[in-house]
């Protein structure tokens, strides 16, 4: 009984019963996962604020984020294993109370040193705590319809983490201090802490050995990645950053041979090779890269040129947000279980792509009616049909103790391309400032000026965004298959994927 219950999926007629406290567990869920989201955006707006009371130095200043990204980033593909290995349940508790240590311990940073300290410790539990959440999405929803509607909502808590990190980053800057930024934390564990020990059911863990080799060779290229794409954001002229970029693809070419020699490989190959999934993860290595950077440059556009505080950029987000959450619920339960990835994550590419390219029509004296507001709901919803479908690709018809690690795999593209996007749009935006000026300036430019250069450098990035964002497209719509995912008796019946169908 304890196997069937972990089957990876469930159709009509299944002898699986559904877990009857299964909607409460997506509430927690979501709750935990959003303060996760939160925190890669919610100290953009605080940096200022925090470097002003800690009095670290404009070149330290980037340390705040980095710190957060490089655990991160880098132990994703070990936790997710290892959530498989201690249960879902232990692996979701622990994660969620190491971050609420780390955020009290950061809200309560008395110098730089400490606040780095923590953050990155929010980093390495956000590590286990992300893969454990849609792990156990995966297991926890087996029919195909409630699937789609849990999916739905859990990807619009992930689409539009971003978007409310800015807003109540600006909200708890204004209102109160930076510290809340790491506070606010708190409430989000407490409520989710207390949700998960009484509604989330235990999980037998994997049996399975853990491949230290593959993990050694995983986390030292993601962090010699992740890191060096850091660096590459104050330019391309370190050695030391292309040394790192050049170790860290060395070992993960290097991880990617052991997996398929390994007798228990950390991320098992039959999770990346099927077309849908590997699709997903693709998919959000581009979404990463090129949706990131219009949060990112977008709210330099307002609080540069147009004058906005803090508290009005993350109010001018909103509609994003609420477009994205909505796109995702509906979409979610409704036509991803009828007419699965294939039409809606190229379509969903296509419509952001669209809307930045709306967005490169900004000026200096635009308003926020006329030359914002359509293009950032038009974002959301291209990301809410994204999420929808991707998510629930990534990390359908998996093996119950391969759920963890194909979680992290998701997480991690999304992680990476991030890292590539944000290095490669800074060097874009501060090229396109350097040359505007050169051309238009004889090197004492007027304030006007400057501003006009700014915006040139912002509309740049929006283009390369688009088209990165298009190229995704085109990727996702020749790797996703059309139609529903197959159901588990079709993966049962298909000799292509029988190993994957088959409870351990």
């Amino acid at each position: 009984m304890a196997t069937r219950s972990a089957a990876p999926a469930a159709g009509a007629g299944s002898e699986v019963t559904a877990d009857p406290k299964r909607w409460w567990v997506l509430a927690v869920v979501c709750c935990a996962y959003l303060m996760v989201g939160l925190d890669l955006t919610v100290m953009n707006l605080a940096l200022p604020e925090a470097q002003q009371d800690l009095g670290f130095s404009d070149g330290d200043r980037q340390w705040i984020v980095t710190a957060y990204a490089l655990p991160y980033g880098s132990l994703l593909l070990f936790c997710g294993r290892l959530s498989d290995l201690m249960g879902r349940k232990r692996a979701f508790l622990i994660g969620l109370a190491g971050f609420a240590v780390a955020s009290a311990v950061g809200g309560a940073a008395p110098n730089f040193e400490t606040l780095v300290a923590a953050r990155a410790a929010q980093g390495a539990f956000a590590a286990l705590l992300s893969p454990s959440c849609l792990a156990l999405m995966a297991v926890t929803f087996t029919d195909p319809k409630e699937r789609g509607k849990a999916f739905g909502a859990i990807g619009g808590v992930i689409a539009a983490g971003g978007g409310l990190g800015l807003l109540l980053g600006g909200f708890l800057t204004s209102a109160f201090d930076w510290r809340w930024c790491m506070y606010v934390n708190l409430v989000f564990a407490v409520v989710a802490l207390a949700g998960g020990l009484t509604l989330i059911a235990r999980q037998a863990p994997s049996r399975n050995p853990m491949d230290i080799p593959g993990v050694l060779l995983a986390c030292s290229g993601m962090f010699c990645v992740v890191y060096g794409f850091s660096n590459a954001e104050d330019g391309w002229g370190d050695a030391g950053t292309w040394g790192l970029l050049a170790v860290g693809g060395l070992l993960l070419i290097a991880f990617a041979a052991w997996q398929t020699r390994a007798a228990h490989p950390l991320l098992p190959p039959r999770v990346v090779l099927d077309r849908n999934r590997g699709g997903a993860y693709l998919t959000v290595l581009f979404v990463g890269a090129g949706f990131f950077g219009l949060l990112l440059f977008l709210i330099y556009y307002m609080q540069t040129v147009l004058g906005y505080s803090p508290l009005k950029s993350g109010a001018a987000v909103l509609p994003m947000v609420l477009a994205t959450l909505v796109t995702t619920s509906v979409c979610g339960a409704k036509l991803f279980p009828r007419l699965g990835p294939r039409p809606m994550v190229p379509s969903g590419l296509l419509v952001t792509a669209l809307g930045l390219v709306w967005l490169t029509r900004i000026e200096v004296d635009s308003t926020y009616a006329t030359s914002i507001l359509g293009p950032i709901i038009a974002n959301g919803v291209g990301m809410g049909l994204v999420y929808a479908a991707a998510l629930n690709t990534g990390t359908s018809g998996v093996r119950p103790e391969d759920s963890g690690i194909a979680s992290a795999t998701f997480s991690a593209g999304q992680q990476i391309g991030g890292a590539v996007g944000t290095a490669l749009l800074n060097t874009i935006a501060a090229t396109a400032v350097t040359d505007w000026l050169t051309d238009h300036t004889n090197g004492r430019p007027s304030p006007l000026q400057l501003q006009t250069a700014a915006v040139h450098s912002y509309t740049t990035v929006f283009w390369w965004s688009a088209a990165i964002l298009a190229s995704g497209a085109v990727i996702a719509a020749v790797l996703l298959r059309s139609g529903p995912l197959p159901t588990p008796e079709q993966h049962a019946g298909d000799p292509a994927t029988r190993s994957e169908a088959q409870p351990a």
